[in-house]
């Protein structure tokens, strides 16, 4: 059986390893099942895509839409990395979820525009399905309106050209989105729940995604929290893809 290719791009390794550990849980896999890469610790190795049924890739607390002279090293060898990724990724219509920053890189390498338009606070929001979600196998039969993780600064100004919008919100018009059959990305966290949202908020509260003094507000609303369909909808990735 292949391995799916989980791939993290988080500097910090509490964050990084409850990340992972969230995949796994909440995708149904054990280790065993995945290759794990951290994009973020050179050097990268190459990636074969004939040893994988699947990518996941987790998100990041970089920004796209940063000036281009304001970027780091490590920031530039992971967007580097995406664009070899999809060169051959799309292609192929090759299996990928990219969650939360997979939306910024794979709507850049599509072309779309990536800004601060549409930052949503760290969170719950109502997901709503389009037609196209209805229909599609990650989606099909799930509720048509359900609540999801979110805290993100930048997002997709509009869904890629020739690709289908799958999942909305009032405050996010691009919530989720697939290229061809198997090209998936959403700007919600399919892989989080309540603890891993107060983890990211106590990490990431001089990071620029609130005001620090309101981490104890944002920790209180969402801790007892809970968004099961966006997990559904990664385990259902994982089962899709598995061979």
């Amino acid at each position: 059986m292949k391995k799916i290719l989980v791939l993290q791009m988080r500097p910090e390794d509490e964050i990084a390893q409850s990340e992972f550990e969230a995949i796994l849980r909440y995708g149904g896999l054990t280790p065993e099942a995945v290759d794990h890469i951290r994009l973020e610790q050179a050097p990268i190795p190459e990636i074969d895509l004939d040893k994988y049924s699947a990518i996941i890739a987790g998100g990041s607390p970089f920004d796209i839409s940063l000036p281009e002279a304001k970027k780091g090293a490590m920031q530039r060898q992971i967007e580097e990395f995406f664009t070899a990724l999809f060169d051959l990724v799309v292609p192929e219509d090759f299996p990928f979820l990219g969650c939360c920053s997979g939306n910024g890189h794979l709507g850049n390498y599509c072309g779309t525009a990536i800004s601060s338009t549409y930052a949503e606070p760290i969170g719950l929001v109502t997901l709503k399905m389009t037609n196209a979600g209805k229909k599609d196998p990650l989606l099909q039969d799930l509720p048509e309106a359900f609540p999801g993780f979110v805290g993100h600064k930048e997002a997709c100004d509009q869904t890629p050209v020739g690709a289908e919008l799958l999942l909305t919100s009032s405050s996010c018009p691009v919530q989720m989105f697939r290229i061809k059959k198997n090209i998936y990305a959403t700007q919600f966290h399919p892989e989080a729940d309540a603890h891993e949202f107060v983890l990211r908020i106590q990490t990431y509260k001089n990071f620029g995604y609130f005001p620090p003094e309101q981490a104890g507000e944002l920790i209180a609303a969402i801790k007892e929290a809970k968004a099961p369909v966006p997990n559904e909808m990664l385990r259902r990735f994982v089962n899709r893809y598995s061979t």
